[in-house]
């Protein structure tokens, strides 16, 4: 026996620690173990790259072997092994790295990575294992194969091997708690999650159970536009394909490699959680990124790949790093880059991904000042107006920078796409206002549903003014954000007000000498009466049309300001917005039936026992009209709907009584 001994640690009684608190997945282990064979098969290289090593080093492999009836787990390599110094170097003095050590000294002789970059690694074996086992035999001319065992005590025995082949071999007696490791569909699954891309085959049963090729490590130009839709698919399986990539290759001022997806956006896609995986030298560590990707990013999808992000703090210390925020603020920038670039060069394709891209560039620009620097001029708006537009061009994959980083989109509209784009044009913002700056200059007039606002968008439309659309959920506090940057514009949404120039002028209007009122004021009164309703105002106008009929012959107007203070308060409460009973009742007095139904109660005769039929009949018009309006803006609640429907029948009984007769 060449020593029997202590294992040197800095807080005593380590083993119950590491058991139960080093990580909170036990499964853990298998993806340290590997790791650490990678890191021996890379020093291997690195010596022999060096020149210290003239020995064949053969195809580099790792094999895994299980066996049920010693309820034992081996993980093997052929890399650089240990002699029984280093054994008591780097296995003997718990929280030591010998890594660090080893790119010291070898630094700038090789690109190989070297993985150990996770502190106590390799003791994560006593978290599954009641004994642990390591037989090595070191590259070194005549070295002696040594034999090492530990039973989870600080005990430890270190013996000669009879080992005959360089590298090592760790195997792992397991608790009785731990046996599932011993069963091979339960190390597959654990391979494929952890190690699918690390760059050594690795064996079970003889069978090669990883990818090893990470496409994030590979040159941008060596990949196709298949490449990447095909590593998106194997992420991300049965997925609608994404809209478009970066690929993320720099090491200054830190190292970070990746490629990044935007999907496409379904409803059943929570965007509060990340789906970008993190790896550390191509060692799967997390399936979220969220505290270094961007809030606004978060939609994102793919692989970041970089040692520069510390594996062993808190996420509140995560969030708080400096690096950590520098490579959120670096991928935030790409993203800008890329957007402006696609604005630039096809404005067609970035419209058809605004969709899904929208409301994230929106919640970017609000939070991130950076981010809105580079995207204010970007951000685009469906509007009604009728844009003449150039069609789509391929894509091409366009090399972004020194470093590499690489865009592509995935396809080219086809003919029938690129006309239903077309036909739904979207505007900047500055675009809007430079158009219309004759006709209304500073003035922008909005929608933010267009089911329910369809009426006051067409009666814009019919007089010439161009309404944008602000429709996403994010619009509310966006148009508040607008209002700050310019500030001399006046933000009106359709069902606000009324713009004078969807008015005709009422100065001519006759007055009857009989009753000393316009048809206005007589109309107005009767919609007073027949509604008796005091806190909605009623006002008359005549709205602009060449067709009277087509326009409608009432509207409701909810003003700007109380609306908003509406909104805001619901918000902060959390509730819903109720509809106001405050509002402003027009009604539109070019319309046929409003003229129609002044005549009709000019005849309406008040009889003994109360209102004429006529005038009964005209009361419920008043009131259906009312009702058709509140419609339109959804300003109807249970009791409401009720009430119409049942007023809906009546009027319909009393016109038809009427006709018979």
């Amino acid at each position: 026996m060449l020593e029997q001994g202590t294992i040197s640690i800095h807080t005593e009684n380590i083993f119950p620690i590491i058991k139960k608190s080093l990580y909170s997945d036990h499964q853990i282990f298998l993806r340290e173990l590997v790791s650490n064979a990678v890191d021996a098969i890379q020093k291997l290289k690195m010596v022999s790259r060096a020149g210290e090593y003239t020995g064949d080093i053969g195809e580099p492999e790792i094999e895994i072997a299980i066996d049920k009836n010693n309820k034992t787990i081996s993980i093997s390599d052929n890399g650089i092994g240990m002699t029984a110094e280093e054994v008591k170097k780097y296995i003997n003095q718990v929280a030591f790295s010998s890594a660090e050590e080893f790119i010291h000294k070898y630094q700038g002789k090789s690109d190989q990575p070297i993985i150990g970059h996770f502190g106590l690694g390799f003791y994560s074996s006593f978290m599954v294992a009641q004994k642990v086992e390591i037989d090595t035999l070191s590259y070194q001319e005549g070295a002696q194969a040594v034999h090492w065992s530990c039973d989870g005590s600080p005990e430890f025995t270190l013996e000669e091997s009879s080992r005959t082949t360089r590298g090592t071999t760790i195997t792992l007696t397991l608790q009785a708690e731990e046996e599932e490791y011993v069963e091979s569909a339960r190390i597959k699954t654990l391979v494929k999650t952890y190690c699918d891309f690390m760059p050594v085959p690795i064996k079970l049963e003889g069978e090669v159970l990883n990818q090893q090729k990470a496409p994030w490590r590979e040159s941008p130009n060596n990949l196709s536009k298949e490449d990447y839709l095909e590593f998106y698919r194997y992420l991300y399986p049965f997925q609608e394909e994404p809209l478009l990539w970066v690929h993320l290759n720099t090491d200054y001022p830190f190292i970070i490699n990746g490629i990044l997806y935007f999907p496409k956006m379904r409803p059943d896609v929570d965007v509060t959680k990340g789906q970008i995986k993190l790896f550390c030298n191509q060692v799967f560590v997390s399936d979220n990124c969220e505290e270094i990707i961007p809030q606004f990013l978060m939609p994102m999808r793919g692989v970041i790949d970089s040692t520069d992000i510390p594996l062993n703090v808190s996420r509140s210390a995560l969030q708080g790093d400096r690096t950590v925020r520098k490579i959120g603020d670096y991928i935030a920038k790409k993203v800008g880059d890329r957007l402006k670039e696609l604005y630039r060069d096809n404005r067609e394709q970035y419209i058809s991904a605004w969709k899904d891209l929208g409301t994230f560039v929106k919640f970017g620009v609000l939070n991130d000042d950076k981010f809105k620097k580079q995207v204010e001029d970007i951000i685009i708006f469906r509007t009604t107006a009728k844009l003449a537009t150039k069609p789509a061009s391929t894509p091409a994959v366009e090399v972004q920078s020194q470093e590499g980083d690489v865009w592509q989109d995935v396809t080219s509209p086809s003919p029938s796409t690129q006309d239903s784009e077309l036909s739904t044009p979207y505007a900047t913002l500055k675009e809007y206002l430079e158009r219309n700056k004759e006709r209304h200059e500073n003035k922008v007039f909005y929608c933010t549903d267009e089911a329910s606002q369809a009426t006051y968008v067409e009666l814009h439309k019919n007089q010439g003014l161009e309404v944008l659309f602000m429709d996403s959920f994010i619009d509310t506090h966006f148009i508040n954000f607008l209002e700050r940057e310019y500030n001399d514009v006046k933000f009106t949404r359709v069902d606000s007000d009324l713009d004078n120039t969807l008015l005709d002028d009422k100065s001519g209007e006759i007055v009857d000498p009989t009753t000393n009122k316009t048809k206005s004021e007589v109309i107005k009164e009767l919609f007073e009466k027949a509604l008796n309703k005091p806190k909605v105002n009623i006002r008359t106008e005549a709205l602009k049309s060449d067709n009277p009929q087509g326009t409608p012959p009432a509207m409701v107007l909810l003003p700007e300001i109380l609306r908003r203070l509406r909104e805001m308060n619901a918000m902060m409460q959390q509730q819903t917005t109720e509809f106001p009973e405050d509002h402003i009742l027009v009604v539109n007095t070019a319309h046929p039936l409003i003229q129609n139904l002044a005549n009709l109660s000019q005849g309406s005769i008040i009889q003994g026992d109360g209102l004429s039929p006529t005038a009964q009949l005209v009361n419920m018009i008043c009131q259906h009209v009312y009702d058709l309006a509140l419609m339109s803006q959804k300003g109807f609640d249970g009791e409401g709907m009720k009430s119409f429907v049942e007023r809906s029948n009546e009027v319909l009984t009393k016109l038809t009584e009427q006709v018979n007769h």
